[in-house]
This record gives C-alpha cells, sequence and structure tokens, in this order.
C-alpha cells in the first residue's frame, strides 16, 4: 500500500467531510480551493497543445458565482453567466496573442470544466429545508453530498477490484487502456447498491436512490475519462503532483465534475419539483 497516497486521502477527504456536514462558508471555502488548482492545472496542461486560456478569467468568473451562491443571488446566474463568456471574448480582443478562437473557446470550457460544474456542490448543499438536531443546517442537502463522495468512492473501488479480477474487454483503449467493461460494470452495479442504502437512510424513494447510483457511476466513469482524454491530448501524465500519491487536484476530483451538477439537476427537475412531468403532461 502507498503510505503517501493513504495518507493524502485522509488530509483531503477529513476537511471536506467537515466542510461538507458544517455547509456555508466553509464549504465554499473548499470548493474554492479546489477550483483554484483546477484552473491552475487545467492552464498548463492546455498550454502543452500550443494553447493559452486565460486562469485569471475562469477564476474571476468561479468566484462571482461562488458569491451569488453563498448569499443565495440565484436569481443573478444568468447574468453572471453572460458577463463571463463576454470577459472571455473582450480578454482575447486586448490581450491579442494567438490562436484567437482556440484561446476563447478553452477559457470557456475550461470555466464551465473547472469552475462552473464543481460550483454545483454548493447549490446540492443549500437544497433541502430540514436540519439535524440544529446542528446541521440543509441536512438533506448534506445527505446529497455525502451520497455523492462515497458512491464515487465506492465506484471507483469496484471498478477497480472487479476489472483486476475479471477484466477483459477494455472500455476505453486509446483514452485509458486499464479500464474495462466488466470493472465498469461491476462499479456500477455497487454504486446502485449502495445508493440504495444511503438513497432510504436520508428519506429518499427506493427507485429515485437506485437512478441517482446508476448515474454517479456512469458520470464518475464518464468524467474520469474525459478528464484522461485532456490529459492524453495534451501528452501530460498527471495533471500536477500537488498531492502526494494522486496528482494534481484535477486527477483527484474528476470523477466529481460531471457527477455533481448530474445529481443537482436530477434531484432539481425529479423529486424535488415535477417540472418534467408537467411538462411531458403539458405537451401530451
Amino acid at each position: 500500500m502507498d503510505t503517501k497516497r493513504v495518507i493524502t486521502a485522509f488530509a483531503i477527504g477529513l476537511p471536506a467531510l467537515f466542510a461538507i456536514l458544517a455547509g456555508g462558508l466553509w464549504l465554499t471555502a473548499l470548493v474554492m480551493v479546489i477550483v483554484y488548482y483546477a484552473c491552475k492545472e487545467y492552464t498548463i496542461i492546455l498550454r502543452h497543445k500550443g494553447f493559452f486560456p486565460s486562469f485569471k478569467i475562469m477564476f474571476t468568473s468561479s468566484v462571482l458565482f461562488a458569491v451569488l451562491a453563498y448569499f443565495n443571488y440565484f436569481n443573478l446566474i444568468p447574468l453572471a453567466f453572460t458577463l463571463s463568456a463576454l470577459m472571455c471574448l473582450m480578454w482575447v480582443l486586448f490581450r491579442g496573442r494567438q490562436p484567437y478562437i482556440a484561446n476563447v473557446a478553452t477559457t470557456l470550457f475550461g470555466f464551465l470544466y473547472c469552475g462552473w460544474f464543481p460550483l454545483h456542490l454548493l447549490f446540492l448543499r443549500n437544497s433541502g429545508t430540514e436540519s439535524f438536531m440544529n446542528l446541521i443546517p440543509h441536512a438533506q442537502g448534506a445527505g446529497y453530498c455525502l451520497l455523492i463522495l462515497f458512491a464515487v468512492l465506492v465506484t471507483d473501488t469496484f471498478c477497480y477490484l472487479v476489472g483486476c479480477r475479471y477484466g477483459k474487454n477494455k472500455l476505453a483503449p486509446v483514452i485509458s487502456p486499464n479500464k474495462t467493461i466488466e470493472g465498469a460494470l461491476g462499479g456500477t452495479a455497487m454504486c446502485m447498491v449502495f445508493s440504495l442504502g444511503i438513497g432510504l437512510a436520508i428519506g429518499l424513494p427506493w427507485y429515485h436512490a437506485v437512478i441517482l447510483g446508476l448515474l454517479i457511476a456512469s458520470f464518475a466513469q464518464i468524467g474520469d475519462l474525459c478528464e484522461s482524454m485532456i490529459k492524453r491530448d495534451a501528452g501530460v501524465k498527471d495533471s500536477s503532483n500537488v498531492l502526494p500519491g494522486h496528482g494534481g487536484f484535477l486527477d483527484r476530483t474528476d470523477s466529481y465534475i460531471m457527477t455533481i451538477p448530474v445529481v443537482y439537476y436530477y434531484l432539481q427537475y425529479f423529486v424535488h419539483t415535477n417540472i418534467i412531468t408537467d411538462l411531458f403532461k403539458g405537451l401530451f
């Protein structure tokens, strides 16, 4: 067992667990640290391809969204999104560095991937109104965050174990040669079982818990593959070496980046409200 890897995992996991339970400023600070390093690592990776996305624009936009989320100004999100896009264009216009179109595109994508997606953890944590013993505000939101935190770990663990034992067919041989279809199915199955247990414990109907398990497992693996695709395209092995035994923040959080917004919107439109159901009723 890699001692450095285990120590680093505890050094990251315990503060993350505390921040999720505490919420508020603690979680906002944690998310902004992750976003800062993710934007920084993404910028360095893209430079290997000859692209120059703006770290300042990506991180400034992320800070703006974090402030709006912290003070519950969700009605200003469309305005903030528009301003972020305009800042990307004006940055390239006044900086005047080639390749212009690629720099705009990679800055916009970097903000979405490294900033906007992870920031959904703040939105998710603030969902629900129930509290636990007046100690954990929005306890239901904390439960959703903990579900993602541990379900992704279960997925990664069993993808590896089942893949090592039974894996024969490659899942994505060009992007990630070590991943197998058997491992992916095993990790997905165990994640669904785990999500069913945790989902029932936090008051989710069993079918929503199972669906969330499927979504978490699927997008955790897709997120991992997407980050591998970016690194492989740029010819980079790890996003950085800031986390001993784990590489960089993008390497450690890639399975969460796409999973968090997917879970948030599923809960918003299928569990907490009936917007999608009402839409289909209106159409048919």
